[in-house]
């Protein structure tokens, strides 16, 4: 099995184009992710964000152009070939896709048993309850069937299979959709830990203005059938296309953009060295 990725781009998106029939989605869309980084992906409905995602991991095939992750060309992959650039990945979709008749730890050890059928029952059980632990569940979770779990724990059951490989890449698909506030708050906050604590690189798709603002890096535009800016947010809200002077700059972009000034001031007056008189 070949070391960690070391170079630049893990994931190179060059001048893809997919098609369904007559519609076309992506037309010449190109992307480069860095390595190490937690890259938001957003655009409007029908832009294809999930179809570029689907893409990159090998589920969907374009019509045209090139996809290379972790220094291998997917877009060329085919069958059992790519094995085993598929264990370097993990992939949370949205709702979280598990099995419904497979506890949580049980759909944590598919990937396991898939790629790894030599280790024992017994190690594949204790990865499972660690993986388990480590996405945010208490540990009797990992009993429990999916129709036992809120949202908010089934989106953590199925980081917890994501996880499951230790990947150097993770693809989150609306990861905080339907969750409250405070549950969303808190994924984004274990989003981070993970990418801090295990290197990873972060492929973010997500309507969450919230999520964008506190953990993404930079964050990439899909619109007109392409990439159109690669960012971070202080830089996209210079340009003037207006999808994204209306997507960032709207009623809700604004209350977002509102509260984490906010919460930067009150971080900048606790580090404040107290005067006399105070």
């Amino acid at each position: 099995m070949p070391g960690p990725f070391r170079g630049e781009f893990p994931i190179v998106v060059e001048g893809v184009r997919n098609a369904f029939g007559e519609s076309v989605v992506h037309e010449g869309l190109s992307l480069k992710v860095r390595r190490g980084e937690i890259i938001g992906v957003v655009g409007g409905s029908g832009t294809g964000k999930s179809v570029l995602m689907r893409s990159i991991i090998g589920l969907q095939v374009p019509t045209e152009g090139r996809i290379e992750v972790l220094g291998e060309d997917i877009t060329a992959a085919r069958g059992d070939e790519d094995i085993d650039i598929r264990s370097r990945w993990g992939v949370l979709f949205q709702g979280g896709a598990l099995f419904s008749t497979l506890t949580v730890a049980e759909n944590v050890e598919v990937p396991l048993r898939e790629f790894y059928p030599e280790i024992s029952d017994e190690l594949r059980r204790e990865i499972a309850r660690f993986k388990v632990v480590l996405s945010g569940l208490p540990e009797d979770a990992a009993n429990k069937y999916p129709a036992e779990l809120s949202g908010g724990m089934k989106k953590r059951a199925g980081l917890a299979r994501a996880l499951a490989l230790d990947p150097e890449l993770l693809f989150l698909d609306e990861p905080t959709a339907g969750l409250d506030p405070i549950g969303a708050a808190a994924f984004d906050a274990l989003t981070k830990e993970l990418q801090d604590t295990l290197g990873l690189t972060v492929f973010l798709i997500t309507h969450d203005l919230d999520t964008l603002h506190e953990i993404c890096d930079r964050v990439a535009v899909i619109a007109d059938k392409r990439v159109i800016a690669v960012d971070t947010i202080e830089n996209l809200l210079k340009l003037d296309h207006p999808w994204i002077q209306e997507y960032f700059n709207g009623p809700r972009g604004r209350a977002a953009h509102m509260a984490q000034e906010r919460i930067v001031r009150t971080d900048k007056k606790m580090d404040k060295p107290a005067q006399a008189g105070d």
